[in-house]
């Protein structure tokens, strides 16, 4: 196939204050074998040299911005607002992508298109690229998502850009939610498929959301369940509950794992 005959395929990276790991996420998605990638990275006005980072690159870039914005999520809306592709996916500023992960991800919604939406598995990674574990990925569905089993890596996602448009965008409500929001959407229109290939780099470091304020997770999950339907007594407010009492424990083995 041509490039013109292969489907774009359009990556938003949101950004604030990032600079240290900025250009590690750009090169990792500018170095795709994909040739029909759409690259847009939305800055929220970064004063740390990430407009700087940005500007290296901007030759390579469909388009980039740096001004004040409501968040990551509003940022990922706007980036999406701009996209013209056939496939969606966003990568955060501290995160990377594989080689390949685009093209394959792109040849398993070719070959079923019935899904909606593939992901893969998905590495932790320190503030230096070294790997320190995995993301426990599996395959899930609108089912398991109300139930609380997510098991997906939004850094390893992509998802057909039709189907976006009728589910979003983002619930700009959620500063830490929103892709899960987001999976159980898609799952309730077309299937999700989670394959076993290692397509992204999930940095785990002490300024990253999943270590600093892991506390807002469950809660805004929560919000998705009882919108949705779920009860007080369920599995899911369980989870709740266990998660909420092992927390400390967590932060505190995730935190051990990046130091080691």
């Amino acid at each position: 196939m041509t490039e013109q005959n292969l489907p774009k395929v359009s990556i938003i990276t949101p950004s604030f204050h990032q600079a240290i790991f900025l250009e590690r996420t750009i090169r990792s998605v500018l170095a795709q074998d994909y040739p029909n990638i759409e690259y847009i990275i939305i800055d929220g006005g970064s004063a740390d040299g990430s407009r700087e980072i940005i500007q290296k690159y901007a030759d390579q870039l469909a388009y980039w911005q740096s001004q004040k914005d409501k968040g990551q999520t509003d940022a990922i809306n706007q980036g999406f607002a701009m996209a013209s592709g056939e496939i969606l996916a966003w990568l955060n500023s501290d995160d990377i992508l594989y080689p390949g992960a685009v093209s394959a991800a792109v040849s398993y919604l070719q070959k079923h298109p019935e899904i909606g939406m593939v992901y893969g598995d998905c590495d932790w990674i320190n503030a230096d690229d070294r790997v320190i574990g995995r993301f426990p990925a599996a395959q899930t569905d609108l089912k398991k998502l109300r139930r609380g089993h997510v098991h997906i890596p939004q850094q390893a996602s992509f998802f057909r850009a039709a189907l976006w448009r009728k589910v979003g965008p983002l619930d700009d409500s959620f500063y830490f939610a929103m892709d899960y929001d987001l999976w159980t959407r898609l799952a309730s229109h077309q299937p999700l498929l989670y394959v076993q290939d290692v397509w992204a780099g999930f940095r785990l470091h002490e300024g990253a959301k999943s270590i600093a304020e892991d506390d807002r997770c469950w809660p805004e999950m929560l919000r998705v369940h009882y919108r949705d339907g779920g009860k007080k007594l369920s599995l899911f407010t369980l989870k709740y509950w266990v998660r909420k009492l092992v927390q400390p424990l967590w932060i505190w083995l995730r935190r051990k794992r990046i130091k080691a």
